[in-house]
């Protein structure tokens, strides 16, 4: 990443009229004002700090406030940054770049573009913070610099709020109530969004709401998220009261910890914070941005070679515990095999069942089909209650090295591991151990009841995908959760999945092998194989179920991109539907979802594939299958979706 620095302008620029009346109480009492531009200038970025020696910013896009004052700081243990500070120098930033390549994400090639300004501050007893913004063309990001720290100096409070005009409107995820849930599992990131409430309803668990925060105000769409988040800080949330739209930063419930340490951030040497990410412009900004990558820590290095994206055939979803057996395993080996994807996923207690010995030969069995091993693991100690084995093979280094070792001269390719339960700085530690001990190993990671991953795919290219979400195994488990499945798809590449790479285990084309009833289309489903992102995509479909599957969309399945080279969102609406295309190579597939129970009729402009001849896959009238038909895109394409259904274009 390059800066070129240029001078501060005398006093910086004056404030338009658009800001007068909501800032008419800073100017009576603000000691400081700055405007930070985004390099196309619209977004503007304005910090105060006031007479009391607090520190506001507040952000527009085209000279509209988006969020309105807002407070910076941080209460430390051995430091105050929450008033009384001054400011000992600010300096602006222009040409903030950055090029990087990403395999598991929306678009191969990224390229960050930004303008930055970095405020250093000093409380009464002289202690030092930094804050430092940058503020690129599709949003904004910030975070602290704490310098002066003392033996074990630990974050106490963060006052990072978020203040959203009032008749905003907000999309968000409960938190789970800490070490709730089946077998005490949560939080894990897999509640069901409120949709389109008033900013300032209250999370009525008291528990905060996940990122990415999703809300909307006049004209704009904000996301709200965090990123570059590693072992010196705890993952936080926003808090659960927000009275009149103010939205604070939260740390974690102190039940979330796997070592005696705390949940807080604390170090005994300078750190950062992770940096607070704001995604600011149309829903098609918020859809196309990397923001939340932009900002993650790089990668050490070159992609490995060993870290190839792929699909996966996975027994479990449909047949769960009591078919974790050699024959059924090989079965599903022969099906990856069949459909040419790439991996197979064999999941709990596999080495009860099946035995290292005969997952050995299964590996090579695989390994002879092109199909490469993944395997699960339960992550936990004594922090839940989960019977499921292998456990307590992850939980130290040495534990680590031995186990990863072992795997690799069986030939396996990577690994799934569960049940992690909490945000705390020490689980955000243990993520962060088992990817760097995965690395020395050649071994892809998956995690699942797990945490955000907040830009991790950038920073460990082998971390393939993760789960948080409610994903499809919820809807195997209830009715309920079937009947909600197609607004909650239409949420997920507006919230979870814009940024990190997602474990929804999406595409039941046939049928839930189980009591509950699907109530989403078979293109619906198709549809979801693109639509969603996932470095490594473990399909929801049995040997059997695709046996009932034209072959036209099995021959689609089996070409598939493994990676995408672009994106761009087409329309929709946050919990009603959605119509996104993906780029690779020349090719550009098309997908759509209606998250809504009434049918939709579209006219999708497509005029970058204009002219080509290409395949609609869509549902049948009659809704018991997948049509396919050949058509000609133009600028303006006629489609039908059904009540939660969907479909599928190929160009």
């Amino acid at each position: 990443m390059t800066m070129a620095q240029r001078k501060p302008k005398s006093k910086w620029v004056k404030l338009g009229i658009l800001f007068v009346s909501s800032l008419l109480h800073w100017a009576c009492t603000s000691s400081s004002n700055a405007v930070l531009k985004s390099p196309d200038g619209s977004l503007s970025l304005t910090y105060q700090l006031d007479d009391k020696g607090q520190l506001w910013y507040q952000l527009s896009r085209n000279d509209t406030i988006v969020l309105d004052s807002s407070q910076l700081g941080a209460v430390l243990s051995e430091a105050d940054f929450s008033e009384k500070l001054k400011l000992t120098s600010d300096s602006l930033y222009e040409g903030i770049s950055d090029d990087y390549v990403m395999l598991n994400a929306k678009r191969k090639q990224n390229h960050y573009r930004a303008n930055g300004l970095v405020l250093k501050l000093q409380n009464e007893a002289g202690r030092r913070c930094d804050i430092i913004f940058q503020l690129a063309n599709d949003g904004l990001a910030f975070r602290y610099f704490f310098a002066d720290i003392g033996r074990s100096t630990k974050v106490e409070k963060e006052l990072t709020s978020y203040h959203l005009p009032a008749g905003s409107k907000a999309w968000l995820q409960p938190v789970a109530i800490a070490k709730s849930g089946w077998e005490q599992t949560n939080p894990s990131y897999e509640e069901h969004y409120e949709q389109d409430i008033p900013v300032g309803t209250p999370e009525k668990t008291g528990t905060g709401w996940v990122y990415p925060s999703l809300f909307k105000s006049g004209n704009s769409w904000l996301l709200i998220t965090e990123a570059a988040l590693d072992s010196s800080y705890c993952a936080t949330r926003l808090a659960a009261q927000s009275p009149g739209g103010i939205y604070r930063v939260a740390f974690p419930d102190s039940k979330e910890e796997i070592t005696k340490d705390g949940v807080l951030p604390h170090s005994d040497k300078p750190f950062y914070s992770p940096w607070r990410v704001v995604t600011v412009g149309g829903l098609s900004t918020l859809v196309e941005s990397t923001l939340g990558t932009d900002v993650a820590s790089p990668a050490k290095g070159e992609i490995p070679a060993f870290v190839k994206p792929g699909k996966a055939a996975w027994s479990w979803i449909n047949s769960k515990d009591d078919f974790i057996t050699y024959d059924e395993q090989k079965r599903y080996i022969d099906f990856a095999a069949q459909m040419k994807w790439q991996y197979c996923l064999i999941d709990v207690n596999w080495d009860d069942k099946i035995g290292y010995d005969k997952i050995a030969e299964l590996a090579r069995y695989a390994d002879q089909k092109g199909v490469g091993l993944i395997l699960w693991y339960n992550s936990a100690g004594d922090w839940n209650t989960v019977k499921y084995t292998p456990k307590g093979k992850l939980l130290t280094h040495s534990d680590r090295i031995r186990e990863f070792d072992r795997l690799k001269q069986m030939g396996v390719k990577g690994i799934k591991v569960d049940f992690f339960g909490g945000d705390g700085q020490s689980v955000i530690k243990y993520y962060q151990d088992i990817l760097d001990d995965a690395a020395d190993y050649q071994l892809l990671v998956n995690f699942h009841g797990a945490t955000l991953p907040r830009g991790w795919a950038r920073t460990y290219p082998h971390l393939m995908t993760a789960e948080a979400v409610r994903g499809f195994e919820m809807v195997t488990f209830g009715q309920e959760d079937a009947d909600k499945e197609a607004t909650h798809a239409a949420m997920l590449p507006f919230t979870r999945n814009a940024f990190d790479p997602m474990d929804f285990t999406p595409m039941n084309l046939y049928k839930i092998q189980s009591h509950v009833q699907r109530k989403t289309t078979s293109a619906f489903e198709l549809a979801t194989s693109v639509l969603f992102l996932s470095g490594i995509q473990h399909y929801a479909e049995s040997p059997s179920g695709m046996a009932h599957i034209a072959e036209g969309v099995q021959d689609l399945l089996r070409t598939l991109p493994d990676s995408w080279d672009d994106i761009k969102f087409i329309e929709g609406y946050p919990g009603k539907y959605v119509v996104v295309a993906r780029k690779s190579g020349e090719s550009w597939y098309v997908a759509g979802i209606n998250g809504e129970e009434q049918a939709k009729e579209l006219k999708l402009r497509l005029s970058f594939v204009e002219g080509k001849q290409g395949e609609l896959f869509a549902d049948e009238q009659d809704g018991t299958g997948i049509s396919q038909q050949t058509i000609t895109a133009t600028n303006e394409v006629a489609v039908s979706m059904k009540a939660s259904g969907g479909f599928l274009m190929k160009f």
